[in-house]
């Protein structure tokens, strides 16, 4: 898989002050992490890991991690984020914006470092992205500023697309803002949207007969809590309704899903240690700038579109970062 760094914003982080004696001797620093998805393996622990190590970082000995799953149930996560402001940790890392903004609203003082997150000054995280100000920075996907490009390459896919369905959850902020770029967006494509609200893993398919009945030409699945938990169901019931779709993740992808067109996912959280590194050594959030990415990821899966009956042009391969075969 190929991986691109992120540029944005680095210069200004590697300046950050460090405060002398952030730690006291012997203390082993404590981490949070209010996480989306459900116990087991995840890519997101893995990744927040990974940056752990590269920094010198070995979970036990010197550095501890809480851990609190909500299984891809938005409600739940004001009470683990409750849960882990009790125990008092160092710095509380929150991968997507749900997490992000139970734990903003769970504490004024504890650190925050967030990452992929649509929209972070949209979403009420951050005042600004050079110094975000309050107790909370970290990593953003700006997913909600890539709706124009995504629909774009819908109908370079498809060029007689003319009704795309949005399955989004309205009750994930992240949800809300990039459908509201993606209606931005599409009357300068001659696009109408059909956006169809899921809560719940039960909607999945009374969506997928409400958009086949409008006869949707394609599908933009909006990445969020719900729906990553989710996502090898979703993309089952694409594949069954042969339904053409873009991702708003590669995991979509990995899955079995047609297209993604993102920043990568992994890195973000991956990335969000190094803030992480900087807070427990006296930086303070509102000092660091929040990472922006420079460089998103095209990802096709060629066995999903030859499933579905669908030819990939052959512009839109040659571009892709990674052909899945």
């Amino acid at each position: 898989m190929e991986r691109r760094a992120f540029l944005a914003g680095v210069a200004g982080l590697l300046a950050a002050p460090l405060a002398a004696g952030a730690q006291p001797a012997g203390k082993i620093p404590r981490v949070g992490f209010l996480h989306f998805g459900s116990p087991g393996p995840s890519v997101e622990l893995d990744a927040f890991r990974q940056g752990l190590r590269e920094l010198g970082y070995i979970e036990g000995q010197n550095i501890a991690m809480e851990v609190r799953f909500a299984s891809g149930r938005v409600e739940l996560l004001p009470e683990l984020a409750a849960e882990l402001v009790r125990l008092k940790p160092d710095v509380i890392v929150t991968p997507a914006t749900p997490p992000s903004l139970s734990a903003k609203q769970a504490t004024r003082t504890i650190p925050i470092v967030f990452a992929g997150i649509a929209d972070p000054v949209g979403a009420g995280l951050i005042t600004n992205f050079a110094r975000p100000g309050g107790n909370i920075t970290g990593v953003a996907s700006i997913s909600a500023e890539l709706g124009g490009k995504r629909l774009e390459l819908l109908k370079e896919m498809i060029p007689r697309t003319s009704r795309v369905a949005v399955l989004y959850n309205p009750a994930d902020r992240s949800n809300v803002l990039v459908l509201k770029q993606l209606q931005e967006s599409a009357p300068a494509l001659a696009l109408i949207l059909q956006p169809l609200e899921v809560r719940g893993p039960g909607e999945f398919g009374s969506a997928f007969v409400a958009m086949t009945r409008e006869r949707a030409h394609a599908l933009f699945g909006v990445p969020g809590v719900l729906t990553f938990e989710h996502r090898k169901t979703i993309v089952a019931l694409a594949a069954k309704y042969r339904i053409p779709t873009m991702w708003g993740h590669r995991q979509f992808v990995e899955a079995g899903g047609l297209m993604s067109y993102a920043v990568n996912f992994y890195d973000q959280v991956r990335r969000a240690a190094i803030y992480v590194d900087k807070i427990l050594k006296g930086a303070k959030p509102a000092d660091l700038p929040v990472e922006q990415p420079t460089t998103f990821e095209l990802v096709i899966n060629l066995k999903a579109a030859k499933a579905i009956g669908l030819t990939i042009p052959p512009s839109l391969l040659q571009r892709a970062d990674q052909v899945i075969e």
